[in-house]
């Protein structure tokens, strides 16, 4: 079984590193019961990376259906899926809520990768760092332009966001 154990911090924007490029995220969720959450996620390339920390890893546009277990702690089942994306964005036309905009930028720190999103439409304002762990003991130096971890926070899930957007807390 595929175990996600992440940690997420707010980001302190005037402290990001610039010359960043990311990918456009558009995602949604079919399902938000408490015990399983199903997500249709499109991944939309938006260019070359220009900063050298920041990962060169850009390709075209790609599709994912995930499924996340009731989270315990920091840690949860998941299970990810390819699928052709002309198929997620009929998907995304099933989902009850509209869908979460993002644009997502990876930054390599002290040997780790931290996913940054800065989030748009009703969840504009918002950006959240995260970060993928191999156990939940597993240390990290944190980067200069973190601020509070929300780990434990749930209204800080995609999920939740689609659900109860930022702007509106």
């Amino acid at each position: 079984m595929a175990v996600e154990i992440e940690r997420k911090f707010l980001v302190q924007k005037d402290k990001l590193p610039q010359g960043m490029a990311g990918k456009r995220y558009v995602q949604g969720y079919l399902s938000h019961e408490k015990h399983c959450v199903v997500r249709v996620r499109i991944v939309e390339d938006v260019g070359k990376n220009v900063s050298e920390d920041v990962s060169e890893d850009v390709s075209k546009n790609k599709a994912f259906l995930t499924i996340k277990g009731k989270q315990v702690g920091i840690s949860r089942a998941e299970f990810e899926y390819s699928i052709p994306v002309e198929e997620a964005w009929g998907l995304l036309n099933l989902a009850p809520q509209k869908p979460i905009e993002k644009t997502r930028y990876i930054v390599q720190h002290q040997g780790h990768q931290w996913e940054i999103d800065v989030f748009e439409g009703v969840n504009e304002g918002l950006i959240v760092a995260e970060i993928e762990l191999e156990s939940e003991e597993e240390a990290f130096k944190k980067p200069h332009w973190l601020g509070k971890e929300v780990s434990d926070d749930s209204r800080y899930s995609n999920a939740a966001l689609n659900l109860t957007p930022y702007t509106i807390w």
